[in-house]
């Protein structure tokens, strides 16, 4: 429980975010390619963008999985970078790697996940809560606007990042998930950090998002 509310922690993050998801969710770029207001290629490279995010987040991971704060989030079958690379070989074709250019706004996000997997393992849980959790709900979303604007087979090749094949149980999954954050072995001023930080991860989700709109603006005019 959280110490200054005795609200359980899962809740407090989630109610302090709250008006920062919903920017994030209603992104103009967002909005605009799940609507079908630009084509493939914006959809392209936003998954390219998330590569960079992934990576930041996963490449730690084997090292934090017996930390007592950020080994209990350590959960394989979360692990998404291997369906971000076969998106990518459906996106861009086998040579998709030496076209990959992050944003500035890549570029700091995944910085940041990466100094608190180094640093700060309470941190690192604020970006893989923010992150997974919103894969798991929001992400099917854009998987179903993608199958739909864009013809991909269902769950095949350039969604399968929104595919969870070992989570048979998504909303039970959550549920220990949250669980896992009501236990997170972190004292009061030490939550509020992470409450912080996950506010703070929002907001690098969201200057992403806006480096894309204004990448993609003069296309969203012309239709």
């Amino acid at each position: 429980m959280d110490t200054t509310t005795d609200r359980p922690f899962s809740e407090l993050l989630r109610t302090a975010t709250r008006a920062q998801h919903t920017e994030a969710e209603n992104s103009g770029f967002l909005t605009s390619m799940l609507g079908g207001g630009l084509g493939v290629e914006a959809y392209a490279r936003y998954t390219e963008q998330l590569w960079f995010v992934y990576t930041a987040l996963e490449e730690p991971a084997h090292a934090l999985r017996d930390d007592p704060v950020a080994g209990p989030f350590v959960r394989p079958e979360l692990m998404r970078l291997p369906a971000l690379e076969r998106d990518l070989a459906r996106l861009r074709g086998p040579g998709w790697r030496a076209g990959l250019t992050p944003l500035p706004a890549a570029e700091e996000y995944a910085a940041r996940v990466t100094a608190c997997a180094r640093e700060w393992p309470a941190g690192y849980v604020a970006h893989h809560y923010t992150r997974y959790l919103g894969d798991l709900s929001g992400g099917q979303v854009i998987r179903g606007a993608a199958e739909k604007n864009w013809g991909f087979a269902p769950k095949g090749d350039g969604v399968r990042f929104y595919v969870f094949d070992a989570i048979p149980n998504p909303a039970a999954f959550k549920r220990d998930y949250r669980a896992r954050l009501d236990a997170v072995p972190v004292d009061g001023p030490g939550r509020r950090r992470v409450v912080e930080e996950c506010r703070r991860a929002f907001a690098c989700n969201t200057a992403l998002l806006r480096g894309l709109e204004r990448e993609f603006a003069a296309t969203a005019r012309t239709l």
